[in-house]
């Protein structure tokens, strides 16, 4: 990731209306497997592409500058049968920072607990009134909604809450089915843990952070003076105080920590913090991600 340092500076100015739909890059890693149809893979990988690419998941028709930049890296663990594979999936999303060249990141996500049935050269299609009961179309799919909801959350208090609800309507849906990682019976780092939390009342502290860091706080680094913008986003972050007791078990704080942290170290990493009460957001950030305290937090001035 570049440097905070170096995204400041004016060199363009992006529309405010937010994209709805993808343009995805997928990668199928398959170093772990072996055999004599390794093209069964390369034929998965631009079947998932043009899968995420071409279908209509809002029914809007963008130009791919207004679309939402993705990532969806499946890394093949085992090929348990004929057609069947174990693996994990990171799912990645990034956004532009008006009036800057630097992409802030939306989401990042690492399931590891993803297995599928594909046969090569299979028709993959979403259809949102009936249910596929395929694990890769509805893993995918639940992915694809849940890029959607926190872009729009970036932009709009909670304005991602159709595309959330929609991604839970696929994870309600996949919890009778064979294939696991739906359940929140299996831990706390589940999809339905993800969707269902990010839909509950007590995560509006979480989504209003969200989208003040991104449109009050990130929006405005671009001008000559970040004094302010930086305010906002210390000021927002500190809210999630609220958490500090329970993040631990709340699946979306987690998830809004692994994608931010890097980005929040860098931004108060540089420059001037005059306006920001860099002590209490260390020790905010000191036990939100305690891990990071050597190569992070203890760096702040």
């Amino acid at each position: 990731m570049k440097k905070l340092s170096t995204i400041f500076i004016i060199l363009l100015s992006f529309n405010l209306s937010f994209s709805q739909e993808l343009l995805a890059n997928v990668q199928v890693n398959t170093q772990q497997v072996s055999g004599s149809n390794m093209q069964v893979y390369k034929t998965l990988e631009k079947n998932l592409r043009d899968f995420i690419n071409n279908t209509s998941w809002t029914g809007k028709k963008l130009q791919n500058f207004e679309k939402i930049k993705c990532n969806f890296a499946i890394v093949i663990n085992e090929k348990t049968g004929s057609n069947n594979f174990k693996a994990s999936i990171v799912v990645q999303a990034v956004r532009p920072v008006f009036n800057t060249t630097y992409e802030t990141p939306l989401l990042n996500v690492n399931d590891t607990n993803f297995s599928f049935d594909y046969t090569e050269n299979e028709n993959l299609v979403f259809n949102e009134r009936q249910f596929s009961g395929k694990n890769l179309i509805d893993v995918i799919s639940f992915y694809v909604y849940t890029i959607l909801g926190y872009d729009a959350d970036s932009f709009k208090v909670r304005g991602g809450q159709q595309w959330f609800e929609k991604a839970q309507k696929i994870s309600n849906n996949a919890q009778n089915q064979k294939f696991a990682g739906w359940s929140l019976m299996e831990g706390t780092k589940t999809r339905a843990a993800l969707i269902d939390n990010m839909l509950k009342p007590d995560q509006n502290t979480l989504r209003t952070v969200y989208y003040t860091h991104h449109r009050a706080g990130l929006d405005n680094l671009g001008k000559q003076d970040q004094s302010s913008g930086k305010k906002i986003i210390a000021d927002a972050l500190m809210q999630l105080k609220a958490y500090e007791n329970n993040f631990q078990m709340n699946y979306p704080v987690n998830v809004f920590i692994d994608t931010k942290k890097q980005e929040i170290f860098d931004i108060f990493n540089n420059g001037n913090n005059t306006n920001v009460n860099m002590a209490d957001l260390k020790a905010l950030f000191s036990t939100l991600s305690p891990k990071d305290i050597d190569s992070k937090w203890n760096k702040w001035k």
